[in-house]
């Protein structure tokens, strides 16, 4: 193409050279040459410009990223970042009073099956509260404010959904006082004395000091003297102290005394001193003054070894007042001293001094042990009336029983 230009300039450009004389005349030969090179560089030029477009064209460079501009595309949320915010929810509510004014402080608990999205605040000075990107199911809503009943609430929240919770009305808890109405000890005391007052060994002898509750309340001193007045007084007290008066006179015991009404009348004032000395000593006015108590309590369990060892134990210690364990003081001082008053009343020949009273207060612990014995095995059968409690520990007392039998071996020449 550029050729076929090329020769078609060169033939106008040699007609016109032929045409016109004067034009040759002008340019000469030099000129016509310097035309002819110029006008082919000028297409030439023009040609090689047109081929070599489509080629820069196809091999264009890539235009460099602009700096930060692959900083910036990372920084955008991934599709799964931004289909999850797309699919959470709002849980949005108030809390008011039953009067309808807003709770403001009360602690909002959002709880959800999988603990890492459980939430917590606090409402606002409207009562509001508003939990923002909450993936959607099952929600547990609990509400508590100071001097309020803790309210719950269960619902569901769905993809998207703004769940605008009904409004929570908190109720003003209800004050539980637990009132215990315990009486006094000495009432509970006097409770328990009524009923050992009731125990009588076959129906008919008294056993007044035992007791078969556990863990029984001390005594206060008015109820000692009240509990050893009341034994001293009882009728079966007199007969069998006459039994004992008979016995002994049969035996010729204190032969000082002499026979006939006037001995057994010696005999039976004697018998009675000795067990109201014993009683009001070892029983009432020692015991109030040490603090102990001067009831056997009945143990009732364990091995037969270990209960016989408890009953003969209690013959010389006993529970004080504070519940623990002491050296019974008031039984053994109590036989020491009606031994010691017992010789302002028996037969001259009968009274050996000192020797004689702790002689006879050594038999009288002896004659304790028999008796607790005899509690622990055989008189709690023969006792109908005797507590249905199960039986505790405790201390240490004489009692009719083991003043009878005291009075078998004591006594005599």
């Amino acid at each position: 193409m550029l050729a076929r230009r090329a020769r078609k300039s060169r033939g106008v450009i040699s007609v016109s050279f032929t045409k016109t004389e004067s034009n040759k005349r002008f340019w000469g030969g030099n000129a016509r040459r310097r035309v002819f090179g110029l006008e082919n560089f000028v297409w030439l030029s023009l040609g090689l410009l047109v081929c070599a477009s489509p080629v820069a064209a196809q091999q264009a460079p890539e235009t460099p990223a602009a700096p930060g501009a692959e900083a910036s595309a990372g920084s955008r949320p991934s599709d799964l970042q931004l289909a999850v915010q797309q699919s959470s929810g709002r849980i949005i509510g108030r809390v008011v009073d039953q009067t309808g004014v807003a709770v403001t402080g009360a602690t909002v608990k959002l709880l959800r099956q999988d603990q890492s999205l459980n939430q917590e605040m606090l409402t606002g000075d409207d009562g509001q509260f508003s939990f923002a990107n909450v993936v959607p199911g099952p929600f547990h809503l609990t509400i508590a404010s100071p001097g309020f009943a803790t309210q719950a609430f269960l619902g569901n929240l769905r993809s998207g959904e703004s769940n605008v919770v009904p409004q929570i009305v908190l109720m003003i808890a209800t004050a539980v006082t637990e009132v215990r109405v315990v009486p006094p000890q000495i009432e509970v005391a006097e409770e328990q004395i009524k009923e050992q007052e009731k125990q009588r060994a076959l129906g008919f002898i008294p056993n007044f000091y035992v007791s078969y509750v556990p863990n029984a309340v001390p005594l206060a001193p008015k109820q000692k003297f009240e509990l050893a007045w009341k034994e001293l007084v009882d009728p079966v007290n007199f007969g069998l102290t006459g039994a004992i008066a008979g016995i002994q006179q049969a035996q010729n015991d204190f032969s000082g005394y002499g026979q006939g009404a006037q001995g057994y009348a010696k005999r039976y004032g004697a018998s009675y001193a000795n067990t109201v000395t014993g009683t009001l000593i070892g029983s009432a006015i020692l015991p109030s003054l040490l603090k102990q108590d001067p009831r056997y309590f009945y143990k009732g369990t364990g091995s037969k070894r270990s209960r016989v060892l408890y009953a003969v134990a209690n013959s010389v210690i006993c529970k004080g007042d504070n519940g623990h364990w002491q050296a019974n003081y008031s039984g053994i001082l109590g036989g020491l001293a009606a031994g010691g008053i017992s010789n302002l009343y028996y037969p001259a020949k009968d009274r050996n001094g000192a020797g004689l009273t702790f002689e006879n207060a050594l038999i009288g612990i002896g004659a304790t042990a028999a008796a607790n014995i005899l509690q622990e095995f055989v008189i709690r059968k023969l006792t109908p009336s005797a507590s249905k409690s199960d039986p505790g520990n405790g201390a240490k007392s004489f009692g009719p029983i083991g003043r009878m039998l005291s009075s078998f071996v004591r006594e005599g020449d």
